[in-house]
């Protein structure tokens, strides 16, 4: 099998889409000798910042010459960003053999009168596979939607975090936010501590399912120390831990991500390795710095140059992740004029991203995202106003903006994360861009 043959073997599978479930995952990793419990795991849900705390926490552990795997979802452009080792993606030859493999396996299940897995679970399998036959010591496992039904909730993770909880995937797991958060409340297991920032109802309930499994609960402004950052530039910030039972100030630590929720997310990572160094003394707090401040995970408020022009590419994809993006924008660029290319999914609640993300004076583009699923730009824009207008790609908005931004505006590449795939290759391949 050649790495085209896998990715439209994997974009075939289950052509109906998101099946939330644990039966086929089983019956699946069953059939390939259950590679998941051959090496140690993190395991990290939440509506937003889940991927950036899976990168850093794998940055964490690998710094401490642990051989760690990385699965996250979705990939920004190719399929081999989903599965890492040590911060170096999969192969293609590898991943078209490992693809191989699990494919077997779900033929199998098929002929044997069982339901056929769905992409996601093909590719938990396969990442599972992959790191127990690189023999990986630890691995850090985004789940892809939820939590309790998700296809990678059949670890037993030596910590889990649930870095937030709002409203997203309603679809899928409630209407409420106590209902979404017994659903990423659903990866809890017995005895396994928990890190967490959520707030509110959804804390309760986090709280409530941790007391019944016996689980430590770390809470962030309660138990996870508070960063306060001292330095913000584009590549990055300084952040100081501070103690909050004691006021107590620790080292300055360089974090090479923007935002306030970064740095928050930064502290949940911290408090995640240091949950892990209780039990192995590899991962100590000065490997905890260096690990974090290694970190690299692009496509989140990624600052980019061409021609002169400015260039933003952030994926907020929801109402929570437009928030963060437009405190992040105001910190770093002030009133600086923005032209928007926007696409959003049409399962999102878009109209709230739309209050938050857009004020007055902006100029928007709104576009199709590269999926099934998305929002018709022609009823974003009208939900806009006057100030927005359609493209027929996000290469041609972006094409558009950039002819008519001047230098000291700021194009800004915001929504579905499926934009960044195109959105990328035009910046490197038409434009030149560097660090891209």
């Amino acid at each position: 099998m050649t790495y085209a043959e896998a990715i439209q073997y994997l974009e075939s599978a289950c052509p109906f889409g998101i099946k939330p479930g644990l039966m086929r995952i089983h019956e699946l990793l069953e059939r390939t000798g259950n590679p998941q419990k051959q090496y140690k795991t993190v395991h990290v849900t939440g509506t937003n910042g889940k991927g950036s705390v899976t990168a850093m926490i794998a940055a964490g552990i690998a710094a401490a010459g642990k051989k760690t795997g990385r699965y996250t979802s979705p990939h920004l452009e190719t399929y081999t960003e989903r599965m890492a080792i040590d911060g170096e993606n999969i192969s293609e030859a590898e991943f078209a053999a490992v693809t191989e493999t699990i494919k077997e396996a779900a033929e199998a299940m098929k002929e044997d009168g069982f339901e056929s897995p769905t992409e996601f679970e093909l590719l938990t399998a396969m990442a599972f596979l992959y790191f127990a036959e690189k023999q990986v010591e630890y691995a850090v496992i985004e789940v892809g939607l939820g939590g309790l039904l998700d296809s990678t909730n059949v670890i037993i993770p030596v910590v889990s975090v649930i870095t937030n909880v709002a409203m997203d995937h309603m679809a899928y797991c409630g209407n409420t936010i106590e209902e979404i958060a017994r659903h990423k409340a659903g990866i809890i297991k017995a005895g396994v501590p928990v890190v967490t920032a959520a707030t509110g109802a959804a804390l309760a309930e986090i709280k409530k399912v941790s007391a019944e499994k016996h689980a430590p609960l770390h809470v962030f402004g309660a138990d996870i120390n508070c960063p306060e950052r001292k330095n913000v530039v584009r590549d990055g910030m300084r952040l100081q831990y501070v103690h909050v039972r004691t006021g107590k100030k620790a080292n300055d630590v360089y974090f090479p991500l923007l935002g306030e929720h970064q740095a928050k997310n930064c502290c949940l990572a911290a408090a995640a390795l240091q949950c892990i160094g209780r039990f192995d003394a590899a991962v100590t707090a000065e490997v905890i710095r260096k690990g974090i401040a290694s970190v690299c995970w692009p496509g989140r408020f990624q600052i980019l140059t061409t021609d002169g022009k400015t260039v933003v590419i952030d994926g907020a994809h929801n109402a929570a992740g437009a928030a963060a993006f437009a405190e992040t924008y105001d910190e770093v660029f002030g009133n600086r004029r923005r032209l928007f290319v926007f696409a959003v999914l049409a399962d999102k609640e878009y109209g709230n991203m739309i209050n938050l993300l857009f004020r007055e004076g902006d100029r928007i583009i709104c576009v199709p995202a590269p999926s099934p699923r998305t929002a018709d730009p022609k009823e974003t824009a009208a939900l806009i106003g006057t100030r927005a207008e359609t493209a027929p790609s996000p290469e041609a908005a972006l094409e558009k903006a950039l002819d008519i931004m001047t230098p000291d505006d700021v194009c800004c590449v915001v929504g579905s994360l499926y934009m960044q795939e195109p959105v990328r290759r035009f910046l490197r391949e038409r434009c030149g861009c560097a660090g891209i």
